[in-house]
């Protein structure tokens, strides 16, 4: 099993290493001048010469990638924004808790709601509830979720005026944006815990246990939704890391002060350190994110388990016969 967590750490790292290395060609080959943005367009040419020199950004190709992979990989400096005059990371210090937290509740009510329906569809498959519990996850799937943001806004705080529209705050600040970003999930958790559990629901342990005279309740929840479960705790992990990768969107429409807009203003910006910095963040939590979902399977799942196991087997039988 160590041998299973150590490969998928190191697949990590090369993954977060390449994200590294393609964003910074990305940004250095764009067009652009973010000497021009960071000055003003009252800057003379000699100012804005100085300014690319003690940025570093008339070094070669070579140089700047090498540099910026050395700070952040040996140092974890994402340097200093052009536009805040600030270290990118002391930034990311304040930000990354409020993503965070809308990622993992948007998760936790993605599986709390999800699963459930998922279950109760395909416990009455093919009767109305289970139509009804599909129709209605299947315009979740469909429905953009700025478009939903927006009608959010307009609803509960244009028209009634019950939530307020941006910014960060109390409760009240964090129900739309947890709302717009959970319906999509619920939806797709919906989807496919039916699809597991109707797939569980004819194994033949499940028949066992009816055979045994088991209650329905405990068929369902002890026998045949662990089982159903694994890959819906996969679909789990690719949803976090969605989620965290797609606050860009939702914290843009309430102007909600996370990752994604630290980015947003970055961008608009031609900020170089800030781009660079959040993408590999958000990189970073969406490779964890997809680590602890992996780790998760493997110990759920007995197959990889036993596969490790008869591989570390096998090596001992090799070194006693050699």
């Amino acid at each position: 099993m160590w041998r299973y967590i150590m490969q998928r750490l190191l697949w990590m790292i090369l993954i977060v290493f390449c994200v590294a290395i393609i964003i910074f060609t990305i940004m250095y080959f764009v067009p652009g001048d973010p000497a021009r943005i960071a000055l003003g367009s009252t800057a003379t040419a000699e100012e804005i010469d100085n300014w690319r020199n003690m940025q570093g950004l008339n070094d070669s190709y070579t140089v700047q990638l090498t540099r910026y992979l050395s700070d952040v990989f040996l140092h974890l400096d994402f340097g200093t924004s052009y536009s805040f005059k600030v270290p990118v990371l002391q930034e990311f210090a304040k930000r990354i808790p409020r993503t965070l937290t809308l990622g993992l509740l948007v998760i936790i009510i993605d599986a709390a709601i999800g699963i459930p329906l998922g279950v109760t569809a395909a416990m009455n498959q093919n009767k109305p509830r289970d139509r009804v519990l599909m129709i209605l996850s299947m315009a979740g799937v469909s429905i953009p979720d700025f478009w939903l943001a927006l009608m959010l806004v307009i609803l509960f705080s244009l028209k009634l005026g019950w939530l307020p529209a941006m910014g960060i705050g109390g409760i009240k600040y964090w129900i739309m944006p947890v709302i717009s970003a959970s319906v999509a999930g619920i939806a797709m958790n919906a989807r496919q815990t039916r699809s597991a559990v109707l797939e569980t629901k004819r194994a033949d342990f499940v028949t066992t246990a009816r055979a045994k005279g088991l209650k329905e309740s405990k068929v369902i929840y002890k026998h045949m939704l662990p089982n159903a479960l694994i890959p819906v705790i996969n679909n789990l992990g690719g949803q976090f890391a969605q989620v965290i990768a797609g606050t860009v969107v939702i914290e843009s429409v309430f102007s909600f002060p996370g990752v994604g807009m630290y980015l947003l203003s970055g961008i608009s910006a031609r900020d170089y350190p800030v781009i660079r910095g959040c993408v590999l963040v958000l990189a970073v939590f969406a490779a964890f994110a997809v680590l602890i979902v992996d780790l998760i399977y493997a110990y759920l799942d007995p197959r990889i388990k036993a596969a490790y196991a008869n591989s570390a087997a096998r090596k001992v039988k090799v070194k006693k016969n050699g």
